[in-house]
């Protein structure tokens, strides 16, 4: 979460559309980007499951059931916890902060700092490679529904598609930055893991889009 005026912590996810853009075009570090991403993992969510509401129950798009139900079981509780990653990552980056700012005038000072600060980076990179991860599970069932689901709601799986992926790779920025200033040893493993979420989110993202193009041509 950030802090709002007189240090009040903000919840995202409570406010307004029109409230949320303004603070994130505010000059405040948080929200930020990461917040941003998390948001768009909702989106993504959101018109995923309504595309599987368009589908579940009616005859013509029999073949998508499967799938829609699928989506939509896991859609609906990620629409959920993108709300809390929104205000997880900034309030990771706001512990970032807080561990700078701790005392430093002796070397047991600097050591304890320097390990809060090591321990808070690793956080600030495991709350957006978390909304990585959501996004590219869903990414990857979409070309399904894409293919099967109502063929009158397809652009709207597109652009969940859209979503997802700016999601993932709007998280990925975030996940690499706070690793960059980690010793390799504490950021080797979660590298790895993010960077095999990239490349499978290439992969994903491009598979959904040409199956919304397919279907679009039928």
């Amino acid at each position: 979460m950030g802090l709002g005026t007189g240090g009040q912590r903000m919840n995202w996810a409570s406010m307004s559309l029109r409230e949320f853009q303004a603070a994130l075009a505010s000059s405040s570090p948080t929200p930020g980007g990461g917040t941003a991403s998390a948001v768009a993992l909702g989106q993504a969510a959101a018109l995923s499951i309504m595309v599987c509401d368009l589908t579940l129950g009616k005859e013509k798009w029999a073949d998508g059931w499967a799938i829609a139900e699928e989506i939509q079981s896991m859609a609906i509780p990620m629409m959920e916890r993108s709300n809390v990653l929104a205000t997880e990552d900034s309030d990771a980056f706001d512990k970032v902060m807080a561990c700078f700012a701790m005392a430093k005038s002796t070397d047991e000072e600097k050591e304890i700092r320097r390990s809060a600060i090591r321990a808070a980076t690793y956080g600030a990179a495991e709350v957006p490679f978390e909304t990585a991860s959501l996004a590219l599970s869903l990414l990857a069932k979409l070309p399904s529904l894409a293919r099967l689901g109502n063929a009158n709601a397809v652009t709207d799986v597109g652009v969940a598609g859209l979503l997802a992926s700016a999601a993932a790779k709007g998280a990925l920025f975030n996940v690499d930055i706070n690793l960059d200033g980690l010793p390799e040893e504490m950021a080797e493993e979660l590298r790895s893991k993010a960077m095999v979420v990239s490349e499978e989110t290439r992969v994903a993202s491009r598979a959904v889009m040409e199956e919304v193009r397919a279907r679009m041509r039928e």
